[in-house]
């Protein structure tokens, strides 16, 4: 029987250096690259430690038929695992999505409606693709920041073009996940760590750290409330260096092709 959130020992730091050598609250490196898609309104890759994803940000005109007439923009998002991007292959999704695809592109869609003002595009649409090119875990945390950063680029490129109705106001956002594994409480999990997680929680904030969105779950066991606490105060932290990293990606979008931005906590 899985142990009760009486029985198991209340969340705690780690003790010691995580396989990789992080500590309990570091972060995975995070690099990103910009512009590896040049038909894209913007792209990157990100880089959360072996974590890979491929983020591109592309405009259609008009927007879903429920919309149509109400003058607002619309984004919507969708995310792939690539075949080679796990030790065994995946097979591609055509004919029908699993629910976990279903799931995460939802999560990132919200995220990103929950940033952007919408009536600033007028009648048109930005599509966010995010497809995984490897996988360690954190693959939608990854996209969701990566996503903003592509949203962000590409609201930059509209606003220098004149193509939005009004100032591009975008509220920044980024996300990572907790966990708690062999009872200390650790942040950003890789696939060694969220394989063995007995809670694991994503989290999405802005840069206020308000909470735009929390996927947690008890992996067959429950916990307390104080260790949902202890959770989101190491993702708090998490997250402000993330929203610094991307503000560093930013700033080095107009660099020449091939330089990178990168960080770590």
């Amino acid at each position: 029987m899985p142990p009760s959130a009486e029985s198991r020992p209340e969340a705690a730091a780690g003790s010691g250096p995580r396989a990789d050598g992080r500590a309990f609250d570091a972060l995975r490196p995070m690099r990103v690259r910009w512009d590896p898609m040049g038909f894209a309104l913007s792209s990157l890759t990100i880089h959360s430690g072996r974590t890979v994803v491929l983020c591109s940000c592309c405009m259609e005109e008009g927007v879903p038929g429920w919309r149509k007439g109400s003058g607002l923009g619309w984004l919507s998002a969708e995310y792939r695992l690539l075949p080679a991007s796990t030790p065994q292959r995946q097979r591609r999704e055509t004919l029908k999505l699993s629910g976990r695809t279903q799931e995460i592109q939802r999560l990132i869609g919200r995220s990103l409606r929950a940033a952007i003002d919408l009536a600033v595009l007028g009648e048109r649409t930005l599509l966010i693709d995010c497809d995984v090119i490897q996988a360690d875990a954190g693959t939608r945390t990854a996209s969701v920041t990566g996503a903003w950063l592509a949203l962000a680029r590409a609201l930059q490129r509209l606003e220098a073009d004149g193509l939005l109705t009004g100032p591009a106001r975008l509220r920044q956002i980024a996300a990572v996940s907790v966990g708690l594994v062999g009872g200390a409480a650790l942040l950003d999990l890789d696939y060694s760590e969220d394989s063995r997680a007995d809670v694991d929680l994503n989290v999405v904030m802005t840069q206020d750290l308000d909470l735009v969105e929390l996927q947690g779950t008890g992996e067959g066991t429950c916990f307390p409330r104080r260790e949902l606490d202890a959770l989101l105060s190491l993702a708090e932290g998490g997250i402000r260096t993330l929203l610094q990293g991307q503000r560093d990606a930013l700033a080095t979008a107009d660099r020449p092709e091939g330089v990178r931005s990168e960080h770590r906590s």
